[in-house]
């Protein structure tokens, strides 16, 4: 498997953990030690792991379950040895964001380590 396609594998789990509202799937998309942060308005908003996979649990019913889609793409993926700059922007409980999330790759596994979002404004 190339090393792309590892980081789309990890950034499909991420998208997937959102559409199905699953904490396991939101363990196997990031590191344990990430920080989710981000401004929801002029609020810094700074998360653990386990908090964001509480947040994406309490979206229920979630997406995939109401028959939804989860409007989601890959804008952009720079690889650096065993680092990644990922850029992707998704449609998420009402709002579009744009997340830039930093990924590691541990041993053949690559998880997201860091992600920054941004909110565009209401989803489409």
């Amino acid at each position: 498997m190339s090393e792309e396609t590892g980081i789309q594998n990890a950034i499909q789990t991420y998208f997937d953990c959102m559409y199905e509202s699953s904490a396991e799937k939101t363990h196997a998309a990031f590191h344990p030690n990430a920080k989710i942060t981000g401004y929801m308005g002029d609020t810094l908003r700074e998360m653990t792991v386990t908090e964001f996979a509480n947040f994406v649990v309490s979206q229920q019913p979630s997406a995939k379950e109401k028959g939804e889609t989860l409007p989601a793409e890959i804008l952009s993926i720079e690889i650096a040895g065993n680092t990644a700059a990922v850029r992707v922007r998704d449609d998420y409980v009402g709002k579009t964001f744009v997340d830039t999330l930093s990924l590691i790759k541990d041993g053949e596994t690559w998880s997201i380590y860091n992600k920054l979002f941004h909110v565009e404004g209401p989803s489409s």
